[in-house]
């Protein structure tokens, strides 16, 4: 790549700017499906694919063509014989044994040169009784785990009253997803057969064990260690105890209820593309039917086993499961890439029919009982990242849909697709201001020191700083006055007190934000990676909420204080080569903030976070707009043509930090369109003011 040394003149590097954003036009437009959306691969890592292996095999399914499998599980192999959960990042002993297990069962011999490398590390890691939890209760399932090591999971749980705080319902929608088919799962505690038989100490992978005469490892301290440090910790694993004590209480009268309502529950949430078409829900779904009594055969069971397979993507280096499809967020967010970046010479795509198929995808219906919405009249109106009828729609991406219809067709702001977004949105604000990206008022975070402690703080689904941000730059879009918003003129087809409600909303949010800005200027991501992600979400959104004059001076004055600091940061870590990278490590570990080696989509952030309150031509936006210029190469397009994009193989999309990290395949082309578009805009249109860079034309 080009040595940052000096910068083009303005007018050369605008030259370039529209040559990129017209070949970005032209890969897209290769890219569009028939129906008028997008659907990029989402990548996962390797265990989402190893357990799909892993059922199909206990469940006595054939597994097709399995040398595509195993090419792909081993493509995936680090250097150093491990997996991770991530491309770029240290391997993991749970991912790795996952994955090791799976190869297995494709019939790898355990002497083969990988799986010799995957031992070691393995071994060298504390063996299998380091895995986390979830991937005990996997490993018990074939009896390489006993089960009296797993934490006892009663299926009576279900029958606690939503309103309990230790009730299901006060989960994250995505863990009880997964937890009550696990309620099942628990009960019955299945061992199913491997290569060598059936046992329930089965000795196929004894040698990650490092001490295999020693299986009965403790998954919680002593209880009396956190008695007087962390009395809640001391209440589960008390409870726990008398659990195993009593064998889990499976004796009583009433676990028959219990398991009838677990599947009932999990039936109820089984629609053509089966529990939200998530990969998680959708394993252990399929697999708890079974358990109790539904055949391979039964409509639930073959639309589960349907649905997984729908997951399955192929590429030159084999199969592998996608955790879920996205052709709704794809579509949302190519959409608005394409309003940002629009100009003559474009290549020419069908936008409206774009913008129709997203509004064909809105929930307008209540999808389950349990959601605790503050106002039970509460209207359905928002948008999920997927496409199944029982996805839960969430509060980001309902607001990006706001913004894709509004700059792909002003005249849609008094329809009943934006209206019922945005009341939907309102009455999920939660108490502090902020917004979570699924539930309302989801923050019961004494949960997260549960046995599935493990899973990183990632039970709940609190208030976030990105997705209010992106919230507060739907709104602030819709508020501003006519001097510099193009829709401004619609705002009479929104009631007064809708648009009260909205301004409103938007101060308390701003007084969340604030709050929640560290002492270095920056944000948490809780969806991207990481501090450069929700810095660039905030910092779109004040800036937005800024330019529509609502706030007080008071209030405006504290606004830019914010931006000015989280711009600063930005500035402070720019790579060398005009970049801005963060590793995933730094959600272990806030030190990394910033730090990484310069990705496409994560450089687009910070360009746009850095746009809403500097000049075109400040040497950091020259720079980092430079880097998206110069490392954008030729791409051919599902159709077999030209274009061209930007290299996608960092994973920066972020499912739950330190356990599931995701690789949007369209991250790296969209939000580098959107950044050099508003790049142009702001050369072009020097007098418009920083809130408007993001496409107003």
């Amino acid at each position: 790549m080009k040595t940052l040394a000096t910068e083009s003149r303005p007018a050369h590097l605008l030259e370039d700017v529209r040559r990129c954003l017209k070949l970005a036009s032209e890969f897209s437009a290769q890219e569009v499906q028939e129906e008028g959306h997008w659907r990029g691969e989402l990548r996962s890592n390797p265990s989402i694919t190893a357990e799909y292996i892993m059922l199909l095999y206990a469940l006595g399914e054939s597994i097709p063509e399995p040398h595509l499998w195993t090419a792909w599980l081993l493509s995936e192999q680090h250097v150093d014989g491990s997996w991770a959960l991530a491309p770029n990042i240290p391997g993991d002993i749970s991912i790795t044994v996952e994955t090791y297990l799976a190869l297995r069962i494709l019939g790898v011999d355990h002497q083969y040169s990988a799986l010799r490398k995957a031992r070691d590390f393995a071994l060298s890691s504390g063996g299998i009784a380091r895995v986390r939890t979830s991937t005990r209760i996997l490993l018990a399932t074939f009896g390489l785990f006993p089960w009296t090591a797993v934490p006892e999971l009663p299926p009576e749980l279900i029958l606690v009253s939503p309103s309990n705080p230790f009730s299901v319902c006060q989960m994250a929608s995505w863990t009880r997803g997964t937890i009550i088919p696990l309620l099942l799962i628990r009960h019955h505690r299945p061992v199913f057969a491997l290569p060598n038989g059936q046992s329930e100490s089965n000795s196929f992978l004894d040698e990650l064990w490092c001490n295999p005469d020693r299986k009965q490892v403790p998954y919680s301290p002593s209880l009396w260690k956190p008695w007087k440090t962390d009395p809640v910790s001391f209440l589960f694993t008390m409870v726990d105890n008398i659990l195993h004590a009593v064998n889990g209480m499976r004796g009583l009268s009433w676990r028959a209820n219990a398991r009838r309502k677990c599947t009932s529950w999990i039936l109820e949430h089984l629609d053509g593309r089966a529990w939200g078409n998530f990969f998680p829900p959708m394993h252990v779904g399929v697999l708890a039917l079974v358990l109790e009594g539904y055949t391979l055969d039964s409509p639930p069971v073959r639309r589960g086993l349907e649905s997984l397979k729908s997951l399955v993507w192929t590429g030159q280096s084999g199969n592998r499961i996608q955790p879920s499809l996205s052709p709704v967020r794809d579509t949302i967010l190519m959409t608005i890439g394409l309003a940002d970046s629009s100009s003559p010479g474009m290549v020419d795509i069908n936008i409206q029919q774009s913008i129709e198929w997203i509004k064909s995808h809105q929930q307008l219906s209540r999808l389950e009982a349990e959601n605790k919405i503050p106002d039970p009249s509460l209207r359905q109106g928002g948008f999920s990242f997927g496409v199944s009828a029982k996805s839960a729609p969430d509060v980001g991406d309902t607001a990006a849909a706001i913004l894709a219809i509004l700059k792909n067709n002003t005249g849609e702001l008094d329809s009943s697709s934006v209206y019922l977004a945005i009341r939907w949105i309102l009455g999920m604000q939660n108490r502090d201001g902020g917004w979570g990206a699924f539930d309302h008022e989801n923050n019961k975070l004494f949960l997260n020191r549960t046995f599935f402690g493990d899973m990183d703080n990632n039970m709940c689904d609190p208030s976030t700083a990105d997705v209010t941000g992106r919230v507060l730059e739907a709104f602030g879009y819709i508020l501003r006055p006519p001097s510099s918003n193009p829709i401004a003129g619609k705002l009479s087809a929104v009631p007064r007190d809708l648009h009260k409600s909205i301004a409103t909303a938007s101060s308390r949010a701003v007084a969340y934000l604030l709050a929640q800005q560290t002492r270095h200027g920056n944000w948490y991501g809780r969806w991207g990676a990481n501090y450069i992600y929700g810095t660039c979400a905030v910092l779109c959104g004040l800036s937005s909420l800024s330019a529509s004059r609502i706030c007080n001076p008071k209030e405006s004055t504290r606004i830019q204080t914010a931006i000015t600091a989280g711009i600063d940061w930005l500035i402070s870590v720019q790579n060398a080569d005009g970049g801005w990278g963060e590793s995933l490590l730094s959600y272990r570990n806030p030190k990394r903030a910033g730090q990484g080696p310069s990705a496409p989509s994560q450089t687009a952030w910070a360009l746009m976070g850095l746009l809403t309150g500097l000049p075109p031509m400040h040497v950091a936006v020259v720079r980092g707009v430079q880097y998206l210029v110069w490392t954008q190469k030729p791409m051919t397009g599902s159709a077999g043509e030209g274009g061209a994009s930007w290299d996608g193989s960092i994973y920066t999309g972020t499912a739950f930090p330190n356990h599931l990290f995701l690789g949007y395949a369209f991250y790296s082309h969209y939000f580098p369109m959107m950044a050099l578009g508003r790049y142009a805009f702001r050369v072009e249109n020097p007098a418009c003011e920083s809130g408007s860079s993001s496409g107003d034309r």
